[in-house]
């Protein structure tokens, strides 16, 4: 995939990131919804399979969850340089979109949660502060489980995929009534992909 790319488009990539960042109420994958209308369905930066593969690898990698936006960024770069094949160019444009995603989503929310979060460390017996806390649970759990559907959803075969279904189904409802470790959900996942059951 080869894409068109100028100095507005690294600008619109860096602010649609930068909106983002502000809406990453639970982290970074709460977003992926509206990333992926933007990336892959309006501009068209990215492939459905580029997206999906930047989500697996880095939930499937250690270390913090944001990578998934280090991985999107490459990917538009690389598809701005022309590819991995096209050379030295291809790489220097994966990591600047390495650099514009993650100065986007992570520069508003750090600056908001540190002044936040010192705020309401300091006023932590106020009712507001109880409520807006028991409040945001909700919405978090809401936007985690719509980030679910649309990387279930992507396949668009459900008569086919109904053990994919099945999976996440059967997933939530284990981290909903249990405390199960997560990573026991992923490694379970990991085995019933290896042995072709989704």
């Amino acid at each position: 995939m080869t894409l068109s790319f100028a100095a507005a488009d690294w600008l619109a990539l860096f602010t649609h990131f930068l909106t983002l960042s502000l809406l990453a109420v639970g982290g970074a994958i709460t977003t992926a919804p509206d990333m992926h209308r933007y990336l892959v369905t309006d501009q068209r930066w990215l492939t459905e399979a580029q997206f999906t593969s930047s989500i697996a690898l880095a939930q499937a990698a250690p270390g913090p969850n944001v990578l998934f936006v280090a991985l999107m960024g490459w990917n538009v770069g690389l598809n701005a340089g022309g590819g991995l094949g096209a050379g030295w160019h291809a790489a220097v444009l994966g990591l600047a979109g390495v650099g514009v995603a993650m100065a986007g989503i992570l520069l508003p929310s750090s600056v908001l949660t540190y002044s936040a979060t010192q705020w309401a460390h300091r006023n932590r017996e106020l009712r507001a502060v109880r409520a807006f806390k028991t409040g945001m649970a909700p919405v978090v759990i809401a936007l985690l489980i719509a980030t679910g559907w649309l990387l279930t959803a992507t396949h668009n075969q459900p008569a086919r995929d109904w053990p994919l279904w099945l999976l996440t189904a059967a997933s939530a409802l284990i981290v909903w009534r249990t405390k199960v470790h997560l990573l026991w959900l992923l490694g379970a996942g990991a085995v019933a992909g290896v042995l072709g059951w989704v």
